[in-house]
């Protein structure tokens, strides 16, 4: 009985372990790096702007009271959003857990596109003559988000590393 404890355990460990691999695994791929280096950047800037009020942004205090008075969102939600971006753009420059980092940020935009940018077009307003801006920055992000979880990190990353370390 206990052997089969300890063998349940093995497998529960090994299965955990490959997981953790197939989401650490990678290709030595300059294009893909290109496209999670110019998205992380991006989306470290605009999560600088949330939690530490760089670049103009209101900081963490005024972005949360922001997403929860004025937009209603919970607490939690608003939360994950600001995370998503400012850790989420930090592990995409890194290299770091970078499947996860452009799942948070895909679900930001598509809330974004589905709660508020969708009334406004496609079109991004260059000239201040729409109400709002319309969706084209999300869905190029979004496009980005979908090739990095499924290429993964790519070359120059702590994924790509780890991964040649893990394999088996």
């Amino acid at each position: 009985m206990l052997a089969s404890a300890f063998a349940r355990r093995s497998n529960h460990e090994e299965e955990d372990r490959s997981m953790f691999q197939r989401l650490m695994r990678t290709r030595n791929d300059l294009v893909i790096t290109i496209l999670r280096l110019a998205l992380g950047v991006v989306f470290f800037a605009h999560g600088s702007q949330k939690v530490l009020g760089w670049f103009g942004g209101f900081g963490l205090r005024g972005t949360f009271g922001f997403f929860t008075q004025q937009m209603h969102i919970p607490a939690p939600l608003a939360a994950l959003a600001i995370a998503a971006e400012f850790l989420g753009g930090i592990g995409l420059v890194l290299g770091f857990l970078s499947r996860v980092a452009a799942f948070g940020i895909a679900c930001n935009m598509a809330v974004a596109i589905a709660l508020v940018h969708r009334h406004f077009g496609l079109f991004a307003n260059w000239y201040g003559n729409q109400k709002g801006e319309g969706i084209e920055y999300h869905v190029l992000a979004l496009a980005l988000c979908l090739a990095i979880m499924i290429r993964g990190s790519g070359a120059l990353s702590i994924d790509h590393s780890a991964s040649r370390e893990l394999a088996p």
